[in-house]
């Protein structure tokens, strides 16, 4: 089902239902689910299945699914309605809060989310 996958990483155990998780979307590409400690109503992490560290590690032929998370979370918008203002977000290293070194898309909404973020 997933190639590269990483034994120790959290989402990783997630995906293959090692760890529970409130799961809200899965396909073939990804796994989608409720964040823990939500900072918004909607707080859903997309997760690609296939094990990618971070966006500063991710190569060339990552970006298609990097940009498959990013429309899953509009699909997941539409869904919950919250398509008048939502926000994606892809934290990059433990300066901006990565704490899990799996990529993965914060999507946030249901609120009026301030700007600039952070």
């Amino acid at each position: 089902m997933m190639s590269n996958f990483e034994a120790g990483c959290l989402f990783c155990r997630i995906i293959q239902g090692q760890v529970p998780s409130k799961k809200v979307y899965e396909d073939e590409h990804t796994y989608a689910f409720q964040d823990i400690n939500p900072q918004a109503p909607t707080h859903v992490l997309i997760v690609p299945k296939r094990h990618i560290r971070g966006l500063k590690e991710a190569r060339p032929e990552d970006a298609v699914d990097v940009g498959y998370c990013h429309i899953v979370a509009a699909k997941l918008a539409r869904q919950r309605e919250i398509e008048g203002g939502y926000r994606t977000v892809l934290n990059v290293g433990p300066g901006a809060g990565q704490s899990v070194f799996h990529l993965h898309v914060h999507l946030l909404g249901g609120r009026q989310l301030g700007w600039p973020p952070g």
